[in-house]
């Protein structure tokens, strides 16, 4: 288990420093030793398997070999682009189709005794059938862990580690199924194969999964994608596409200054939210925020000043929001925080919770404090739609405005709009 374990982390030490060193040296060299370890793998499964504790039987060219290549593909998937992972694939499946027509026509050669030795076809037969098998097992597999991969970031935001183990364990899982079958079929693998294997292979993908995860975070340096010229239209064109359409979206309609969602995400997304929840008999609240006397800081710090007060005033809010909430900067210094499923009555607890951390927000060289006013209305009490929603929250930003600012306002049945009376403003 040790030897096992010492392979799999050279392995993945050389193939991970050859994948980093792609911007200098091209990343055909990584390929080609992807494509030359591919032999070695299909090889070892076919001949070496050793008996661990427990009953298990497993071979180190599937489960150390295979394991390694298959997080390898993933790490490609996600520096590079899935039209990159698509060429070592494709070429190791043309490949293999190649040597089973060679092997077939070597049959016909006539052999020179005294320097030739008996060729071995039938096992040249098992090698290129375990091969073909297996790249396109190869083939589906890589399919499946990116859409597993891309999949598990709405079960796992900002987990990229375990979604990498919890990808490659999903899809060896599979892959021990498909590959037992044809190590059944060429070479009557025993049934206790099919289980000692999925267990090793369990372990590889925490082992693998772990050094991607590390190797990402601590070794690869973060870069745009490159533009991809590909023009094999197949399944990773569509993952390509699928890939960069994402990102776009997740980057479009975001304000450029605080990163926050902007007002055409609110007009678009916002009025779906809320059209949704009146639909579904649920409740929606929107809260207009506005920062007291902004244009005031401007004057007298500079815009530098101000810009870096919006920043920290969106990390606010957005430190002290749902993450189901959605946060838009409206436009200048206003922002609007649309949380469905709460009420009237909690969406004042949460807008004097985020009243309350705006307060904390101090920007260099400014001794003043930095306060807010707060509307907020709730569907559909206050309107069904997203005009009406505003309007009404926008109209009790003006109430609290008027009454002094730095406090919350909605309706008058729901709670307090004054700030506590122990806390002093901070406001000069």
């Amino acid at each position: 288990m040790l030897l096992l374990g010492l392979e799999a982390v050279i392995y993945f030490a050389v193939m991970s420093a050859l994948f980093r060193l792609r911007h200098r040296f091209g990343i055909g060299v990584f390929f080609c030793a992807l494509g030359a370890m591919h032999f070695l793998e299909t090889y070892l499964a076919a001949i070496l398997y050793l008996q661990l504790p427990l009953g298990i039987t497993l071979s180190p060219g599937s489960v150390v070999l295979f394991s390694g290549k298959l997080v390898m593909l993933l790490l490609v998937y996600i520096r590079e682009d899935a039209a990159s992972v698509r060429q070592p694939i494709y070429g190791l499946l043309f490949a293999n189709f190649l040597i089973v027509g060679l092997v077939a026509l070597m049959r016909f050669h006539d052999l020179a005794p005294a320097i030739s030795s008996q060729p071995d076809f039938a096992f040249m037969d098992e090698m290129s059938g375990l091969m073909v098998w297996g790249t396109i097992l190869l083939f589906v597999d890589s399919i499946l862990i990116i859409l597993v991969y891309e999949r598990s970031a709405s079960w796992l935001p900002k987990r990229q580690t375990l979604r990498i183990i919890l990808s490659a364990a999903i899809v060896l899982s599979f892959d021990q199924l498909g590959f037992f079958a044809a190590l059944h079929l060429f070479i009557d693998a025993p049934i206790n194969v099919l289980y000692g294997g999925w267990i090793a292979k369990m372990g590889a993908a925490l082992v693998f999964g772990t050094m991607a995860g590390f190797y990402l975070r601590r070794i690869e340096v973060a870069r745009l994608g490159r533009a991809s010229t590909a023009r094999l239209a197949d399944v990773f064109d569509t993952l390509t596409y699928r890939q960069r359409y994402e990102a776009l979206l997740e980057t479009s309609g975001r304000d450029s200054l605080t990163g926050l969602l902007d007002r055409g995400r609110l007009d678009g997304e916002g009025r779906q939210t809320i059209t949704a929840a009146v639909a579904a008999g649920r409740p929606v609240s929107l809260l207009v925020i506005d920062i007291d006397h902004f244009k005031a800081l401007n004057d007298r710090h500079g815009h530098a000043a101000g810009d870096e007060a919006l920043r920290r005033i969106a990390r606010r809010i957005t430190e002290a929001t749902r993450p189901a909430d959605s946060v838009y900067r409206y436009g200048g210094e206003e922002f609007i925080v649309l949380a469905d499923g709460l009420t009237h009555t909690s969406a004042m607890i949460a807008a004097e919770r985020l009243r309350r951390r705006i307060a904390t927000t101090m920007v260099e060289g400014a001794a003043e404090g930095i306060t807010a006013s707060i509307g907020v209305a709730t569907a559909a009490e206050d309107g069904d739609d997203l005009a009406a929603l505003f309007a009404a929250a926008d109209a009790r930003l003006y109430v609290a405005k008027a009454a002094g600012r730095d406090r919350v306002c909605g309706r008058p049945s729901t709670a307090p709009e004054e700030p506590p009376a122990d806390r002093p403003r901070r406001l000069a």
